[in-house]
């Protein structure tokens, strides 16, 4: 993915705070979307998201 597609992701990924639903909507599988954010946030220097086990937020650099 180039850096469009990751931040399109980025940007399904937080409004529907969730890698799999996101993921579903763009027909890619969930590993590849998590590989493209972790990919995404090392190449900014920044954390993006906010991870638990039931949900995903953005952190305040994600909302920048």
């Amino acid at each position: 993915m180039d850096r469009l597609d990751a931040m399109r992701l980025f940007t399904r990924v937080v409004e529907r705070r969730s890698f799999s639903q996101a993921a579903t909507d763009l027909a890619i599988p969930r590993s590849t979307a998590t590989q493209v954010i972790q990919k995404l946030e090392e190449r900014l220097g920044a954390r993006l998201l906010q991870r638990t086990t039931r949900t995903v937020r953005a952190t305040l650099d994600g909302e920048a």
